[in-house]
């Protein structure tokens, strides 16, 4: 992205509660960002609550007490930071600001008000830039996954499938290619990891985690290669 000082990259992820052991993947996520793309990266948390974000905006510190080697600091939104949106107009003006809205009140009462007029607003935006529009796919994408398994995320697929009928949340083909090179890249985070950690990778365990396509199980493995003394450890629960 252009700006003054230069690029960036940025990593955004929803968080639902305190989670203690996702300071260790989000140091690894922006190391790794800076080694691949030699850019500075960033870490935006959307919090579903006030107590989640106040724990998300502590400072992460790795070293002991005669040093410190790294200090992360998320940015992080959530309930009271950003505004409760329900008016299309106001959506439409600016799909971000309503994306991260959805995701910071996902747990309110009054969520589907709020995805209403997301998804106007994304409409809006659609009839305005095309049906190829990459950035309306992306945001509606964002929307879909920060939600979680739920109520909330059936109700914004089906206003999708409603609205936009090309949405990728409808097993299109965009969706399937994206999902699958997401997939992808995780694969090959774990095992880069477990590389650089010098543990050794047998070939089933290799096949197993490269044929995973799973987000979430591929996160799980994600996390643990981070401090597993053997690889088959990955799938200790499994």
């Amino acid at each position: 992205m252009p700006g003054d000082e230069g690029g960036f990259v940025l990593a955004v992820e929803s968080q639902g509660k305190p989670d203690p052991d996702k300071h260790n993947s989000w140091t690894y996520y922006l190391a790794h960002m800076y080694a691949k793309y030699r850019l500075p990266p960033f870490l935006l948390v959307v919090c579903k609550d006030k107590a989640t974000a106040a724990w998300a905006s502590e400072p992460i510190r790795v070293g002991r007490g005669f040093h410190t080697s790294m200090v992360v600091f998320p940015l992080v939104l959530g309930p009271g930071i950003l505004p409760v949106i329900t008016e299309p107009d106001e959506a439409a003006r600016d799909l971000g600001v309503a994306v991260f809205s959805a995701l910071a009140y996902a747990t309110d009462p009054g969520l589907t008000a709020i995805l209403d007029a997301l998804a106007s607003g994304v409409a809006d935006d659609a009839g305005k830039s095309g049906s190829g529009d990459v950035d309306r796919v992306d945001w509606a994408e964002i929307v879909e996954i920060g939600l979680g398994e739920g109520p909330g995320r059936e109700y914004w697929r089906n206003l999708m499938a409603t609205y936009t009928p090309n949405f990728p949340g409808s097993n299109s083909i965009v969706e399937e290619s994206w999902l699958e090179g997401r997939a992808k890249g995780r694969a090959e985070d774990i095992l880069r990891v477990l590389e650089v950690r010098g543990v050794e990778t047998p070939d089933p365990v290799r096949d197993r985690v490269t044929a995973c396509t799973d987000l979430d199980v591929l996160g799980t493995w994600l996390d643990r290669s981070l401090s597993v003394a053997r690889a088959e450890e990955l799938f200790a629960e499994e």
